[in-house]
């Protein structure tokens, strides 16, 4: 890339060349009459002579060097950059107990259904070539629940540490040795609390998360397989809060709410009798402005994901730059000099008598 930043110093140009018609005309002029000037046509020309007959294009083109450098010529790089304009996202995900109902598959592996929610948050992060492109340029955090909410993951451009902190979600259930009814009533109580569901304190600590971050927009992902049965706030005063910060929730719920695995048997979860509360989750979005979804398999929790993938689109502005180099002192040092020698030699070696 080239180009002149100040290119109107170029209409100096035409009162500058107007300045040697009128020099050259006046030079050519006959200074002293003689009868004759046939006796010096045989002389011969000597270099210095020709030299001297250079002095006034050396002074033009210095000058002229001199308007092109007020023009100041400057090349440059062009370079194309992309400003993505991301979005915020509090991805909220049930842990308790009912999670460890193996009704999913991944890979025609029967698994349990935070393994498949796991499986899909990664391939939602990610993007996995097919229905999920990934989400590169957005600002994601990671908030684990059951009866008591963790914020394993603060919002984080750096995607891998997120999935590492994915990893360690874990589900909230009973050792082998206590996997009777009794056993389950000795339980201390500590560890039922933590087995149940608290959706309200759960969007509230996304809410706190989100409200600072400046992005796009902001958005809270609600799994969970069941209801809300524990915690201090109620899910729908926590809507609320996440509509007055202008927060979007998109909930899911997933699963049919029957602890069982893939052959029909039952399995013992701390929630195996609890049902999706999809009254509560559709609730929730009509306040904040959201959308309620269903998933009962892998293929289906994909597709929630696709849908939302598209409709929390990240904004991507392409512009193009150019870092533009002054190249005004080159024209300017040789014109100067070019001046400066002019005056140099018509004052002493071809100076000459009026």
């Amino acid at each position: 890339m080239f180009r002149f930043y100040s290119p109107y110093y170029f209409l100096f140009l035409a009162p500058f060349f107007v300045f040697i018609f009128f020099v050259e005309y006046r030079r050519r002029r006959v200074g002293v009459i003689f009868s004759s000037v046939a006796m010096f046509s045989g002389l011969p020309v000597t270099f210095m002579q020709r030299v001297g007959g250079l002095l006034p294009v050396l002074f033009y083109i210095g000058v002229f060097l001199i308007i092109v450098a007020l023009a100041r010529p400057q090349s440059g790089i062009e370079e194309y950059r992309v400003r993505a304009d991301g979005i915020a996202i509090a991805m909220c995900v049930d842990r308790s107990g009912s999670m460890e109902a193996e009704d999913f598959e991944v890979g025609g592996k029967v698994v349990n259904r935070l393994a498949a929610v796991k499986k899909v948050f990664r391939d939602f992060v990610c993007g996995n070539g097919g229905k999920l492109g990934g989400r590169k340029d957005d600002m994601i955090g990671l908030i684990a629940f059951g009866g008591y909410v963790d914020a394993f993951c603060p919002l984080t451009f750096d995607h891998s540490t997120l999935l590492e902190m994915l990893d360690q979600v874990n589900l909230l259930v009973a050792p082998k040795s206590l996997r009777s009814g009794a056993d389950v009533r000795r339980l201390s109580r500590t560890f039922e609390e933590e087995n149940m569901t608290a959706i309200g304190d759960t969007i509230a600590i996304a809410c706190d998360r989100l409200k600072d971050v400046k992005a796009k927009s902001k958005v809270i992902i609600l799994l969970s397989d069941g209801m809300q049965n524990f915690g201090e706030l109620d899910p729908l005063e926590a809507a609320e809060i996440a509509k007055t910060l202008g927060i979007k929730i998109y909930t899911i719920g997933i699963g049919a709410g029957i602890a069982s695995n893939a052959n029909g048997r039952n399995i013992f979860t701390m929630a195996s009798t609890s049902m999706v509360d999809e009254t509560m989750l559709r609730k929730i979005v009509e306040i904040s402005g959201g959308k309620f979804y269903s998933a009962n398999s892998t293929d289906a929790l994909e597709q929630v994901y696709a849908e939302i993938d598209k409709l929390e689109k990240t904004t991507h502005e392409g512009r193009i730059y150019t870092q533009y180099k002054e190249l005004y002192r080159y024209p300017l040092i040789i014109g100067a000099t070019m001046i400066l020698a002019h005056f140099i030699l018509i004052n002493t070696r071809f100076r000459r008598l009026p």
